[in-house]
């Protein structure tokens, strides 16, 4: 593997990337520029797709609140393709099949370069299925108004559009993570979830019987009319309590965390604390454990749309049957209480699929958790580094790299791995429950925990504006 890599280095160093700084970002040019990408992808998500005909279906349907982007948009793959290709590098970087040293500015070039190159295979392995499973259909009018009735010149078009906006969520990724503030994918993923949530709570549009759909308008109009609220509302007050609920105790969790302490080596009296908390590893591995899934059941929708169902057949981007049935994720209420909904499947199917959903999570959780600290330069050795360069000891201790390593790893594996697993639990229940906006309890729970850390991340940008000294101090240019 290495060998193929020094080849490759021309092509990875040649991949076309956003120039990083070179010296400070103010922190007001910060925030514009987070704004500006913002305010682009909302735009992106608003241009429809040239060509596709009015009945073409979303694959990504059940999973937009984790793939951000928008149906029918330029933008229809949203994150996916990132996400897809962070899992196959993690993977291999995991299991050190990938050596890649990403603490020298050679590995972090080659990285980076790998990483775009998997990018655009998955932009056009993702994109390619939409058009031949016939999800994105093209519109025969249009192929008869512009390509003399080619249906399949309006089809490549459409595929060309979409990896068009593959590329330009990349991009926008890049810009905020180079000058702005977090990164392009929790930012989006924030932008469309909190979308969905608004528009869950004050919808008043109806959709499923005569009461507006959003919380609040259906308690007015329930109240008003003289309706049964249990009737009309029990599945809606479920997903306000568990929407409070996991805000709550992501919050809460946040801020739990256990404090190591330095102290400087050269200036007398500076003394700090090094977190490491109970989310370590934030939780972000859980979009890799979902997208996982989520890559899973389009193969078997692409796979049942063209015919092949031996691994279940699909109604929409509902499993039916098959093993594609047990692989699923359950959303909501609805997809396992058997005793008030019909299922069409026996009590032990319901919970075996239950008892896979939570293994994958728990399971996928503490392992994608721990390969993330490995490849974000979180573990025990590069924090051990960082503190070493930063002139930062533990009092009490020698001043060693060896030393400091040794001693967070009594901490750094262990608690990476409880957060892990208790965020894959904390998802599942979440999605049993539902919450309003019609997003995933996994989808809610990366919101909060991806806000308040962004939120962090403002708060101490701040401060290192008003001491600029702070920025050297924490290794921050």
């Amino acid at each position: 593997m290495g060998n193929l890599l020094d080849r490759m280095e021309p092509l990875l160093a040649a991949m076309p990337a956003v120039r990083s700084s070179e010296g400070h970002v103010h922190f007001k040019n910060k925030l514009i520029w987070t704004f500006g990408i913002l305010v682009l992808y909302f735009a992106l998500t608003n241009i429809p797709l040239f060509g596709i005909a009015p009945q073409s279906m979303d694959l990504f349907a059940a999973w937009r609140a984790l793939l951000a982007g928008a149906s029918g948009s330029i933008v229809h793959l949203g994150i996916g393709p990132i996400v897809t290709a962070s899992i196959v590098l993690q993977l291999l970087k995991g299991a050190d099949i990938l050596r890649i040293d990403t603490s020298e500015t050679r590995g972090q070039v080659m990285y980076m370069g790998l990483q775009k190159i998997l990018i655009i295979v998955m932009i056009i392995i993702e994109a390619a299925p939409n058009l031949v499973g016939g999800f994105l259909q093209p519109d025969p009018l249009i192929a008869q108004q512009f390509f003399g009735g080619n249906l399949f010149a309006v089809s490549f078009m459409i595929f060309i559009q979409i990896c068009i906006g593959g590329v330009l969520v990349v991009l926008m990724d890049e810009v905020v993570t180079k000058w702005g503030i977090g990164s392009g994918v929790g930012l989006f993923i924030i932008a469309g979830i909190s979308q969905a949530i608004v528009n869950g709570f004050i919808n008043w549009v109806p959709v499923a019987d005569q009461y507006p759909v959003g919380f609040f308008p259906r308690l007015v109009a329930i109240g008003i009319d003289g309706g049964n609220y249990l009737t009309f509302f029990g599945k809606d007050i479920l997903a306000f309590v568990t929407t409070i609920t996991i805000f709550l105790i992501i919050v809460y969790v946040e801020s739990t965390r256990i404090e190591i302490p330095l102290a400087h080596a050269q200036v007398r009296g500076a003394r700090a604390r090094f977190p490491v908390k109970l989310i370590y590893a934030s939780v972000l591995p859980m979009i890799l454990v979902r997208v996982l899934q989520a890559n899973i059941q389009m193969l078997g929708m692409f796979l049942s749309n063209v015919g092949i169902t031996i691994f279940g057949k699909f109604e929409g981007s509902t499993p039916l049957d098959g093993i594609m049935y047990y692989l699923a994720p359950i959303n909501g209420p609805d997809q396992w209480m058997w005793w008030i909904h019909d299922l069409g499947h026996a009590p032990w199917q319901v919970l075996l699929r239950l008892g896979v959903d939570t293994t994958i999570m728990v399971v996928g959780g503490a392992i994608f958790a721990l390969f993330w600290i490995k490849t974000a330069g979180l573990d025990s050795k590069d924090v051990a580094r960082q503190i070493q360069l930063s002139g930062m000891s533990i009092p009490g201790y020698r001043r060693n790299p060896q030393v400091l390593e040794k001693y967070l790893d009594r901490y750094i594996p262990r608690v990476t791995v409880i957060g892990g697993v208790f965020i894959g639990l904390l998802s599942v229940v979440a999605n049993l429950f539902g919450v309003i906006g019609a997003v995933s309890g996994t989808g809610l729970l990366l919101t909060v925990s991806i806000t308040y850390r962004l939120y962090e991340e403002i708060a101490s940008q701040q401060i290192m504006e008003m001491y600029p000294f702070m920025r050297t101090f924490f290794g921050k240019e």
